[in-house]
This record gives C-alpha cells, sequence and structure tokens, in this order.
C-alpha cells in the first residue's frame, strides 16, 4: 500500500478534528515540548514521515526545521502550517542529508511502516550529530492491556504495519546504532474499549487518565508497558 492521499484519509487523521481538543492536537504538543526539553534551541531538526506538517510546524520557532515524507501530497498540504520548515520528499531508510546534520531527529510512528527498520535506524545514528537526540515512538507489543484486545490491538489494525517489534529489539537496534537511551515511556492506555459492558467513555476516563495527564502536562512518567506506544528519547554517542 502507498502512503498516498488515501492512506491519510482511511488511517491515521481518519475522522480526527485537528482542533484543540483532539487526542491529535495534545499529541503533537507532547512530543514538540519533548523536543524542546532534550533538544537544544537554534539547532537542525529533522521530523522523518512529517506527514501533514503539525508536529514539525509547531518548532520552527525554536529549531531549524526540515520535514521529510515519502507523501508529495502530504508536503504539500503541510505548507499551511509549516510554512518556515523546509520539506522534502525522501525515504526514512536512505535519508538525503551528510553526516551529523541535525541535532534532534523525530520519528513518530513511521519504523513499524519500514521494510527494513534497521537500515533507517543506523541512518537516524548516521545524520545526527554527536550528542544530537532521537525521539522515536512506535507500538508496543508489550502493552499491559494489548491481550484484552487480542487481534483488535490497534497496533493490528493498519495493514501498512509491518515491522511491529517488542520494545526490548526495539532499544537493541537504537543501541547497535551509536544510540545511549536515556528515556523509555509509554502513552498510556488510549485503544478503548477494553473490557465489554462497560461505557467506552468511562473507560477512557479509568484507562486514559493517566495518558491523558501526561500529555496535557508535559511531564514523563508512565512505564513503558503502561500504553498502546512506546517511545524512546536516545541521544548519539
Amino acid at each position: 500500500m502507498s502512503f498516498d492521499e488515501n492512506y491519510f484519509s482511511t488511517h491515521t487523521y481518519a475522522g480526527i478534528s485537528f482542533g484543540k481538543c483532539s487526542q491529535y492536537w495534545w499529541s503533537n504538543r507532547f512530543f514538540a515540548r519533548i523536543a524542546r526539553r532534550y533538544g537544544q534551541q537554534g539547532t537542525p531538526l529533522l521530523e522523518v514521515g512529517s506527514g501533514l506538517g503539525h508536529l514539525v510546524g509547531q518548532l520552527g520557532d525554536h529549531f531549524e526545521t526540515l520535514g521529510l515524507d515519502v507523501n508529495h501530497w502530504a508536503l504539500v498540504q503541510s505548507q499551511a502550517v509549516a510554512g518556515s520548515t523546509r520539506l522534502q520528499v525522501g525515504s526514512a531508510v536512505d535519508l538525503p542529508y551528510a553526516d551529523g546534520s541535525f541535532g534532534v531527529v523525530i520519528i513518530k510512528h513511521v519504523v513499524e511502516h519500514l521494510e527494513n527498520p534497521d537500515k533507517c535506524i543506523e541512518e537516524l545514528g548516521r545524520v545526527l550529530a554527536p550528542g544530537g537526540v532521537l525521539i522515536l515512538a512506535t507500538p508496543n507489543l508489550d502493552s499491559l492491556l494489548k491481550p484484552l484486545k487480542g487481534n483488535t490491538w490497534i497496533g493490528y489494525q493498519d495493514p501498512t504495519h509491518i515491522a511491529l517489534k517488542p520494545p526490548k529489539e526495539w532499544l537493541g537496534l537504537l543501541k547497535k546504532a551509536g544510540f545511549k537511551i536515556e528515556r523509555v515511556f509509554a502513552d498510556g492506555f488510549w485503544d478503548v474499549p477494553y473490557i465489554r459492558w462497560i461505557p467506552k467513555m468511562v473507560q477512557k476516563f479509568i484507562f486514559g487518565s493517566l495518558g491523558g495527564f501526561q500529555t496535557i502536562s508535559g511531564l514523563v512518567f508512565l512505564p513503558y508497558r503502561w500504553g498502546e506506544s512506546i517511545i524512546v528519547i536516545a541521544r548519539r554517542a
């Protein structure tokens, strides 16, 4: 499957409101806060898989921002929200940048789509400068509540998720590529419902409150098994 306009209308962004009350908006705000906290202001920042530009577009006032995506259509749409960002079509496994070009790289829910994620992670290590920060997110096969979802778990719903791995394997690949792991945490339990017969809105409050508080507050505290995705903050050695 190609990551074209149809993909954006049927998968990640399907049915999502981009207003300030949406999960999508709060997620991007959270990742932007992490980037500002861990990255050095004024350094070049690359988002690999920048999609519609709503994350990288928030960071132009703090970094020299670049966005890379395989989808030309998405990059065209990005111009409205990421006007100061340099946008480029390219592949995550063959990054078109010189060694050590960036102080920060964000790759949010991309590696699980790749036939060769090992090569992608090697490339991330190559383009980051020594001491540079990587922020990576991917579905969490070790999620504590995943067994309650079975085959309906959110990570299995996208047919382009062809490289799902347990956190231990992702961390091993990062270490092999020369990264020092600083933080590994989760995004919370938002894939409701988990239990039959309990109203969905009730489950959102029961299961989603901690993840929601983490996202809104910008604090990082959820253990890596307490969520549907893992988020890794690593630094290039």
